[in-house]
This record gives C-alpha cells, structure tokens and sequence, in this order.
C-alpha cells in the first residue's frame, strides 16, 4: 500500500465501528503497544474521519457452530494462515519420524483433513498430496506410504459452482490419486488431535483444514443503520450501501465479500467479482475527484470463468455459466497458472513469481522449517 500509493496515509489497524453522523471511524492499532508506552492509551485507539467511505473488509470464515474449529483447527484466509499450515505439516512429519511411535499412531498424525469441498480447499487438498507424492520422500523416505488426505462436505458434491461434469473428473481424479472425498460427512466436533464425524464416530488426524462458507466480518455485524443480511451488507446496482430505510447514502460504498447487491442473485464470493467491483467503485471516485458526473451505469458482474487446481500439473476450467467452452486437465493447468500470473500486481512479483515456479520444479518445494 505505502510503495503503490505514495499519497494514500495507510493505517494499519482494526475498524471498530462507523459513526454515520460525524462521519469517523473508530480505529484501534493493529499492532503491540510500545514498550514502556501508555498501553491503555494505545489500546483506546483513534478516530479518522471520512468525506467518502468504500468499505472492503472482506468476510470470516463461517464455522457453523461446531465446538473447537477456531481452537483446533486452522482456516485458508491469509499468508498468516498459510505459513500456519506448512509449520504444522512439517512437524507432524517431524513427530511421526520419531522411532517410539507405532505405525497406526503415525497414521493419525499423518492424516490431513479439509472440511469443506470448495474450490478453496479442493486446491489445497491438491497442492497437498502433490507436496507428500514428490517432496516428501526426499526428506522422510517411507512416511509419505502413511500419509492421506481426506475432504470432508456436508453436500453430496464437490465444487458446486461447477458444471456436473467437472465435478465427476475432479472426483476421480482424486480417488486416482488416493485423496478421500466425504461427501455428505457432517463434522460435529473438533478436539486435539482428532475430529467427531456424525457418520464415522472418532477420527484422528493432525491437521484440519476448515474452509467452508463466509461469515459476517464483525464490523459488518455490529454497523447499525444500515441493511444487511446474515452474510453481508446491502448495496445498490451502483454500488452505494443502503441504509435501514433502503436508501442509497450516496457517499458510502461496499464492495468484495462483505457486500451483496440486493435484488440481484448473489455473487461468488470471488477475487474477480471483488476485481470488478472494485474497478467500478474506482472510476466513480475518480470522476467525482474531477468534478465530473459518474456514468449512470449499473454495475454488472461479467464472469471470466472458473478454474481450479486438482494436482499433478492438472486443473479446471469452466465458463459453463456464460455459455462458454470449458476444458480439464494440463491445457487448464496452463490456464490457471496465466490467470495468476496475469493478475499479479508488480513487475518484481511478475518476475519472482515464475522464477519460484521454475525453482520448484527443478528442485521441489522447500520442507525446511523455519
């Protein structure tokens, strides 16, 4: 944000709340007290006050109820997540190496569960066994035989938003590569070590995985005056939030997975759409910057498509939905990896990127801790 935008002022902090008459912001640091410092005076906050508002704070991960998912399981939203993930992976191969363990106890440590057959964790249970099937046995010869990964969905399909027989070849390809999908597996409870599966009783395992549906982001739940859903705020066709009496406050926008617009069938919660709206909301500020009138347009969503990665260099591809061609396997590979890099934002990154992709392939992936 700082190197981008050099004349945007970047707070890094919480968003509390929004005062709608004085038009502030209630902010609390996202970050330690100094030491030595009045903690009670930093953790009180600050206030920014606002001209015109686009609220993009994104969604929490829903979690159902279900007792122990945020103590004992980890959720896929951000990089924090993500290094989560690859320490814990390794150090269960690390556990599982020590010679006091039985083969059956390193099968439980060795068992990583995703609860939830989206497109979110259909690529992670991919990139993971592809991770156990290449690198692994590099570094812990014979414990990759003991590991599995399984896929647990409430629904009796995977990947949803897809066409019917995209989900048939990403099922198969996965029993293929011996990836467990329980379709219609109802997740009751999450303990160390473990999970509590309606159908199956007790299940060890020494990582889950949630990634399931979206969850209002707590500022969103606590807004009053405005008009929202159990998922999401609404806005109008041009983007602007409605208040609780369904009208447009005109200096206000939402966008991304914390926003719907009503009357409208909801969007996928998707980079693109988020990409899309935000490329709207962008151009009204701009205009108005300029003292110009925004184009009365309403803000449509035109879908490029939906792709997904499901391992061994193979992926999908479907435009279905718009009456597009669809495609699978290594030609949807190449597809998937061109959409990433596409939309990568630097040229330092545009390089990095598939410099690192090369460095993987040649060398595998790096399963050093640290």
């Amino acid at each position: 944000m700082r190197r981008y935008a050099k004349q945007i002022t970047f707070h890094e902090a919480w968003a509390d709340g929004i005062d709608w008459q004085r038009k502030t912001i209630k902010c609390t640091p996202a970050t330690a007290a100094p030491p030595g410092g009045d903690a009670d005076r930093f953790k009180k906050g600050f206030e920014v006050g606002f001209d015109k508002l686009v609220i993009s704070v994104g969604a929490y991960a829903q979690t159902f109820g279900v007792p122990g998912v945020k103590e004992n399981a980890t959720f896929l939203k951000d990089v924090t997540d993500a290094r989560r993930i690859r320490t814990r992976i390794i150090e269960c191969f690390e556990q599982a190496s020590q010679p006091h363990l039985t083969d059956n106890e390193r099968r439980g440590l060795l068992h990583f569960v995703c609860v939830g057959g989206g497109p979110t964790g259909i690529e992670f249970a991919a990139e993971l066994h592809d991770l156990i099937a290449t690198d692994i046995p590099r570094s812990y010869p014979g414990l990759d035989k003991l590991a599995t990964v399984s896929v647990y969905e409430v629904s009796d399909k995977i990947l949803a938003a897809f066409d019917g027989e995209l989900q048939k070849y990403a099922s198969d390809r996965f029993q293929r590569d011996g990836i467990s999908i329980r379709s219609e597996h109802h997740v009751e409870r999450i303990e160390p070590g473990k999970i509590i599966v309606k159908e199956q009783g007790e299940v060890p395992c020494g990582l889950v995985v949630w990634s399931t549906g979206l969850a209002l982001n707590p500022l969103i739940e606590g807004l009053q005056g405005v008009s929202k859903s159990n998922k999401a705020v609404f806005t109008n066709s041009s983007l602007h939030v409605l208040d609780d009496k369904d009208q447009a406050m005109k200096d206000v926008w939402a966008i991304g997975d914390c926003a719907m617009v009503q009357d409208v069938a909801p969007l996928p919660a998707t980079a693109q759409v988020a990409n899309q709206k935000a490329a709207y909301v962008s151009n009204t500020l701009n205009a108005l910057a300029k003292g110009r009138t925004p184009r009365d347009e309403k803000f449509e969503f035109k879908s490029k498509g939906n792709l997904a990665y499901i391992g061994d260099w193979k992926a999908l591809y479907d435009r279905s939905s718009t009456g597009g061609n669809s495609a699978t396997g290594r030609a949807a590979f190449v597809l998937w990896r061109s959409a990433y890099f596409a939309t990568t934002l630097s040229w330092r990154n545009r390089i990095l990127v598939p410099f690192f992709w090369f460095m993987n392939w040649c060398f595998g992936r790096n399963v050093a801790r640290f």
